[in-house]
């Protein structure tokens, strides 16, 4: 939305909810991923109800129910799966039993709302295209890195009404805090979390796609390593990646398990969004050494240069399009295609990486 505020650029606002009570019910299985708590947020803040949640650990649901009290544990998938009068299924499962969950759940006229990365082969991925096809259900994908940032989405805004021009470049940054000690163990084996260009990889790619309004692109090179944790040599420590989108925007990414104990939070994400006319930079989820807060966002363009901090100031509209997407059977939070793109050229960064030794 344009306003005179000397920047011609001003957020919109939290976006109110999009259904009353009781008018779209959503569920949640597989709670091995703490995602699955911003995804029932982001949907229940929406103004969807969350009715039931299975796992087959005890220990999970019961700290899942602690969040969310109005939830009914219920003692099987099949009896989510079977209940007419769930909409939407949320699951945060091991990377490598997303897609098989996902095929369950639309077999059962379902929508599936997965968390990132919503599969780890090409394989899975011709899968998941077939039963969309065969169904007509959603595959959606928690890409929360954009979906679920302030700044991430109002970035979106800047870019949509022109304030940098044609976006030709995005160079992104995704270093996370390994915490090894309370990660479990599917974490630490390649088959089960897909590589970190897989992984933590697929919110870059994601991003990179929508900011430049790219349908497909080539990835040029990648490459992984493991530098600092050897006692856990499947994992993937280190990992980047440089794409062509098939408009002529170019990309380069870095993702790592690297974050030092002295940052204030658990990755200093960042984002420069170069444009003819202009750049954005965004500093997610802290902005070192001066304000432990995240959501700063950078504007540079012919106007002058404008710093916005935008911590509750732009709210998550994905999550409302996404329920209005399920009833209408429509495409405005996210289109398939997007979804099923950005889940590829994760899968074929990871397996063309050179693995450094």
């Amino acid at each position: 939305m344009q306003t005179k505020d000397g920047m011609n650029y001003a957020p919109k606002g939290k976006p109110n909810p999009v259904v009353g009570p009781g008018e779209f019910a959503f569920a949640a299985i597989a709670l091995d991923h703490g995602h699955i708590y911003g995804m029932c947020n982001g949907l229940i803040e929406a103004g969807a109800e969350l009715t039931a949640v299975y796992d087959p650990d005890p220990a999970k649901v019961k700290e899942f129910i602690q969040k969310f009290p109005q939830v009914k544990a219920v003692s099987s998938e099949e009896a989510i799966l079977n209940d007419p009068s769930i909409r939407l299924v949320a699951a945060a499962a091991v990377p490598s039993e997303r897609c098989a969950l996902g095929l369950r759940v639309m077999e059962h006229g379902k929508d599936y709302f997965t968390d990132k990365t919503p599969l780890v082969s090409l394989e899975q991925l011709e899968q998941a295209k077939a039963k969309v096809e065969a169904t007509g259900r959603k595959y959606m994908v928690y890409y929360s890195e954009r979906l679920h940032v302030e700044s991430a989405v109002f970035a979106g805004d800047l870019v949509q009404q022109g304030a940098i021009g044609r976006v030709v470049q995005v160079i992104g940054f995704g270093p996370h805090r390994l915490n090894a000690p309370s990660r479990p163990d599917w974490f630490f084996k390649h088959e089960n979390y897909g590589g970190i260009l897989c992984d933590i990889g697929s919110h870059q790619i994601e991003q990179f796609l929508f900011y430049t309004g790219a349908k497909d692109a080539q990835v040029v090179s990648s490459k992984v390593a493991n530098y600092k944790n050897k006692n856990y040599p499947e994992l993937e420590d280190f990992g980047d990646a440089t794409l062509i989108a098939d408009n002529g925007a170019t990309n380069y990414f870095r993702v790592d398990w690297l974050t030092p104990d002295g940052l204030g939070t658990w990755g200093d994400g960042r984002m420069t969004i170069l444009g003819t006319e202009g750049y954005i930079e965004l500093r997610k989820y802290i902005d070192i050494a001066r304000d432990p807060q995240g959501d700063h966002l950078y504007l540079v363009n012919g106007e002058g240069e404008r710093h916005y901090s935008l911590r509750g100031q732009v709210g998550y509209p994905f999550f409302g399009q996404l329920i209005l997407d399920c009833i209408n059977r429509t495409e405005n939070a996210m289109t398939q295609a997007h979804a099923f793109k950005a889940a590829e050229l994760c899968v074929r960064a990871q397996l063309q990486a050179v693995r450094i030794e």
